[in-house]
């Protein structure tokens, strides 16, 4: 009887508002369906992709072909609707003394050098290499895929901090600052038995490594927390000016691996302005016997990050092509699934946006204007006398 005297105009109002308090669409593919505008639109950034190798971007090893050994590539990477990666030049820990310094740096040009060959000599007309957020936005606009590079450990720095100048000129935009195994800059979540390894070594950052942190700074470096012990992420914390990134990791909350950030963690990089980029290494999702992780349980922690650190700090760092990859989100041409299962747990496409690379993008342009600001403070003279 109530909605036989309501007007045919009350009903039309009763509809929409039904509608509009809908979090999720009805069906499976009316999911789909939104899923595939909502990543259409999206900037669509993932902040961690490992290069095999220096034959990379070599007819060896070739990112421009849907390539079998290769889970990032250029095809792949079109096909799944990925606008922009970071290319790790990934240097492993070694032991530190002349001889692994001078490999460890040769290591990493040399990679520097495939990353620009792959950019400049055999794929310009499809990609170009982005050295700021308006060159990922304005690459994006072409239909080319951004290139950008990170450096995973900064063993390769040795224990010359001008080197954090080199590589930035070479294009590197975010250094991890370790790997598995201490460093010089600080004790990693990994210690290494077999290059005499203690606990820790520093107990967190070094003064070397506070020194390289604020040039860093004072360059517009993101400093990325992937790979390092608690105590140095928190000493990060307290001495960096800007914000910061874990490039590659879970939580520690749903699985209890020294690679993933805990709570604490997840909240101090919160207060702190920066990102976790959520890796899709499956032992670093899910610990213990099978089934094993799968895109539902790689958006687990995604929610988790969300729940625990916001929506504005949380975004993806796949880690394919070092050890990333699973069911549902095997390599890029299926990164549409993590669009999926977002929309399919109710985030709007806002939400979407931001963790798709719209963070990311925000931490790093407060990461140059923390640089402009040092730099121009310098000029003037109040900083570095």
């Amino acid at each position: 009887m109530f909605f036989k005297r309501l007007s045919s105009l009350s009903l039309v109002a009763l509809l929409i508002i039904f509608v509009g308090c809908s979090k999720q669409p009805i069906t499976e593919q009316q999911i789909i369906s939104r899923a595939k505008a909502i990543h259409k639109k999206a900037l669509t950034l993932d902040t961690h992709v490992d290069i095999p190798g220096t034959q990379y971007a070599t007819e060896a090893l070739d990112p421009g072909i849907d390539n079998p050994k290769l889970k990032c590539d250029l095809v792949k990477m079109n096909k799944g609707g990925v606008d922009g990666v970071f290319l790790a030049v990934f240097v492993g820990q070694d032991k530190r003394d002349a001889e692994g310094y001078k490999k460890a740096y040769e290591s990493a040009m040399a990679k520097f050098e495939a990353i620009h060959r792959l950019t400049e000599k055999m794929y310009p007309e499809r990609c170009e290499l982005a050295t700021s957020p308006e060159d990922v936005e304005r690459i994006a606009k072409t239909g080319k895929r951004a290139i950008m590079i990170g450096v995973e450990n900064g063993f390769a720095i040795g224990k010359d901090a001008s080197n954090v100048e080199r590589f930035y000129n070479l294009g590197a935009r975010y250094i991890t600052l370790s790997h598995n195994g201490h460093n010089d800059i600080c004790d990693s979540c990994n210690p290494r038995k077999k290059l005499g390894d203690k606990k820790a070594e520093h107990n967190g950052l070094s003064k070397f490594g506070k020194k390289v942190v604020a040039e860093m700074n004072r360059l517009g470096i993101m400093a990325d927390v992937s790979h390092i012990s608690v105590k140095s992420f928190h000493d990060l914390i307290k001495v960096s000016k800007a914000p910061i990134i874990a490039s590659h990791s879970g939580c520690r909350a749903l699985a209890e691996h020294p690679r993933n950030l805990n709570d604490e963690q997840l909240k101090a990089l919160a207060r702190n302005g920066g990102v976790i980029q959520i890796v899709a290494v499956g032992g670093f999702l899910k610990l213990g016997s099978p089934p094993p992780a799968n895109v539902e349980i790689y958006v687990d922690h995604i929610d988790h990050a969300v729940k625990v650190a916001g929506i504005e700090h949380v975004g993806i760092g796949s880690d394919f092509d070092g050890g990333g990859g699973v069911p549902g989100f095997n390599d890029h041409s299926q990164a549409l699934n993590v669009t999926i299962e977002l929309v399919r747990r109710g985030y709007s496409e806002a939400d979407i946006l931001k963790i798709w690379g719209a963070n990311l993008l925000r931490v790093w342009r407060e990461v140059e204007k923390v640089a402009q600001e040092l730099q121009k403070g310098s000029k003037n003279g109040r900083v570095g006398n």
